[in-house]
């Protein structure tokens, strides 16, 4: 009988009592995979191990007919496949023997070892049982992982099988182990591969320097102070292998990997030589939309730890396994189900969850300010950001002078395009939201950019250091929407102020750059949408029962026909309403919050002429992307949809 694997690969059921190795990983009940090669988190079953072992077998199979290793070599490579992740299989009871038996499950390549030596009655220093334990570490080693003297026992092997025998050996092995993860992978190091082992069997064991090895492991140097690099050079790299580093900190910025660096080294004993930071990778993570989600309430609950570390509800844990350290944030069961809530809310996008969310997180404390987007930040970014036809490029074609200020960068888009475009210019972006910051400082650091970020509020004063260019691109009406004043939110002074305050940081000749909602000029007339989705009713009453803002607008000419699937209202609520259901359900908490047109175009005119600007360019438009998104979800009673955007260039005389 045939079995068959989740991606298409086959055996015969005969092999599983045939190959001991094949048992323990079919029948496992472990689901211990690695979660940085997993897309999606509830497909996990156990059986990824096995299916990765067999990619590499054909791989095996490719290399051998192509003439890269003899029959002999090929059985060699063959076996060290096959068993070295057994460790990472076998049932409830047949791990807990090897436990017993002392063998440190978590340090995969160690236990496979053990395991093999006693299930095929090997030496210990034999030629299987050596590859098996050295599994995986030269690529370890070229990500910084572990020191290229872990493969020292590979040199002494060179003496019994033959230098080039060897060579041909780790070559095909080291092909299968990176081409099975992924073979894009193996194409971008394989020249490294090959390099790495031609020293080591040339007894080579050169080490690389601190910095390059923290590169490697994805820290960015720019970000990285004395006091990091002191820590790895004298305390971390010399002692310590690290398992899991990238997959566990890739979302951390460096000074809280510091942080967790120094915490873990306190409770370290003198017996550990591995450190491995899988449980921290295996927990951050969960489905979102059918693929695998980077789990934002975790990590924030975690950055507020890391902040202070006496808070109750998540605490660093470290716990032994052998020689093996295993690092973890264990978060109380009440933290817990908070985290499950908050999950659940966000695939919701209700507005009565988003209040919900926000009233947990301030009574745990874990809510760092009130302009935090808890649900999907970082899709809604991305969304924003991916925006092709979107007229927010051509904005940056209005610059001027050296300084340069993005108000409200998000998530740093306009701060890349500006950096593209203008690489010699001082380019500073701005938010009120410590995440935001957060976020950004991350993003600098990982890709390297040029550009700073801080704290700064245009309504409160103006910008510090003075700026050639302030750009408001899609923030006003966010100033405009969640500033609170002595009459509430939706107050067109919030607006009037912050750009008075960035009128006032300007130099002379210095510009205002605007990009964002407008509000329609007459309000008199009626709009009748008709909705092709029978669902876009229900999502029209949540919207006039939620939305607060056209305060100044008494009489909304709001008409509800659910029989014909028809609504009306007038100009300027119908363009709220239509901008939003743009956004879709999920977005729906955060965007029926917020009011995107506040002036019309002759509004925005006559404040700038009575600041004494000149009026370089002043027009609205409709962003086709809208037109795009809703033309197969609504019909209008009038010929085109109302305009949404306007771009304002004011220049300061």
């Amino acid at each position: 009988m045939q079995i068959t694997l989740s991606d298409g690969i086959t055996f015969d059921s005969e092999l599983l009592e045939k190959e001991k190795w094949l048992s323990y990983l079919y029948y496992t009940e472990n689901k211990g995979v690695n979660m940085e090669r997993v897309e999606v988190v509830e497909q996990v079953s156990g059986k990824e191990t096995l299916c990765y072992v067999f990619r590499s077998l054909k791989i095996l199979e490719s290399d051998y007919k192509a003439g890269k290793l003899t029959e002999d070599e090929y059985n060699t490579v063959k076996t060290v496949l096959s068993w070295s992740e057994v460790s990472k299989g076998g049932n409830v009871k047949e791990r807990e023997s090897w436990r017993q038996r002392g063998y440190a499950l978590d340090i995969h390549n160690l236990a496979s070892s053990e395991i093999y030596k006693e299930e095929c009655n090997s030496e210990k220093e034999s030629l299987c049982y050596t590859l098996i334990k050295t599994h995986g570490l030269i690529g370890q080693a070229l990500r910084g992982e572990v020191l290229i003297s872990q493969n020292k026992p590979l040199y002494a092997l060179a003496v019994k099988v033959g230098k080039e025998s060897l060579y041909r050996i780790l070559y095909v092995l080291n092909h299968c182990i990176i081409g099975a993860v992924k073979i894009e992978l193996w194409e971008e190091v394989r020249e490294q591969v090959k390099n790495l082992i031609g020293r080591i069997l040339d007894g080579d064991f050169t080490e690389l320097d601190t910095k390059d090895r923290m590169r490697r492991l994805d820290i960015k140097l720019e970000s990285a102070d004395d006091e990091l690099i002191e820590l790895f050079s004298e305390k971390i790299f010399p002692y310590y292998e690290l398992w899991y580093f990238q997959a566990a900190f890739g979302d951390f910025a460096t000074e809280q990997i510091k942080w967790i660096l120094k915490e873990v080294l306190q409770k370290i004993t003198s017996e550990v030589k591995y450190i491995s930071f899988k449980p921290i990778a295996d927990g951050l993570y969960y489905d979102y939309e059918g693929r695998k989600h980077l789990n934002v309430y975790k990590e924030r609950i975690i950055e507020k730890y890391i902040k202070d570390s006496s808070i109750e509800n998540v605490k660093l844990s470290v716990s032994k396994c052998g020689r093996a350290m295993l690092v973890d944030f264990k978060f109380s069961a009440v933290c817990e189900k908070l985290i499950d809530f908050c999950v659940e809310a966000e695939r919701c996008g209700l507005l009565t969850f988003e209040k919900s969310i926000t009233v947990l997180y301030d009574m745990f404390g874990f809510r760092r300010d009130a302009f935090d987007r808890l649900n999907n930040e970082d899709k809604y970014l991305a969304t924003m950001n991916a925006s092709e036809s979107s007229t927010k490029n051509t904005i940056i074609d209005y610059v001027t002078g050296n300084r340069v200020v993005d108000v409200g960068s998000g998530g740093g888009v306009l701060l890349d395009l500006l950096e593209e475009k203008y690489p010699d210019k001082d380019i500073i972006g701005t938010d009120i939201s410590d995440n935001v910051i957060m976020e950004l400082e991350k993003k600098k650091s990982k890709e390297g950019h040029k550009w700073s970020v801080l704290r700064h509020n245009f309504v409160v004063g103006p910008f510090p250091f003075g700026a050639d260019s302030v750009i408001f691109s899609s923030i006003l009406h966010e100033v405009f929407s969640y500033t609170e004043t002595k009459n509430g939110r939706f107050e067109i002074d919030t607006v009037k102020q912050a750009l008075k305050n960035a009128y006032a940081s300007l130099e002379s000749g210095g510009r205002i750059i605007i990009r964002d909602g407008i509000k329609s000029p007459m309000d008199d007339s009626v709009i009748e949408i008709t909705f092709t989705d029978p669902s876009g009713i229900d999502f029209f009453k949540n919207y006039v029962r939620d939305f607060e803002g056209l305060k100044d607008i008494r009489d909304k000419k709001i008409v509800i026909n659910e029989k014909e699937g028809k609504v009306s209202a007038c100009t300027n609520f119908a363009r709220e309403f239509l901008y939003t259901y743009t956004w879709g359900q999920e977005s729906y908490a955060h965007e029926v919050q917020e009011q995107f047109g506040y002036f019309t175009i002759d509004e925005y005119r006559t404040f700038f002429e009575e600041l004494g600007a000149k009026i370089i360019r002043c027009d609205a438009f409709l962003e086709p992307g809208y037109v795009e998104y809703l033309s197969p979800k609504v019909r209008l009673s009038v010929d085109r949809f109302p305009d949404s955007n306007c771009i304002v260039i004011a220049e300061k005389v």
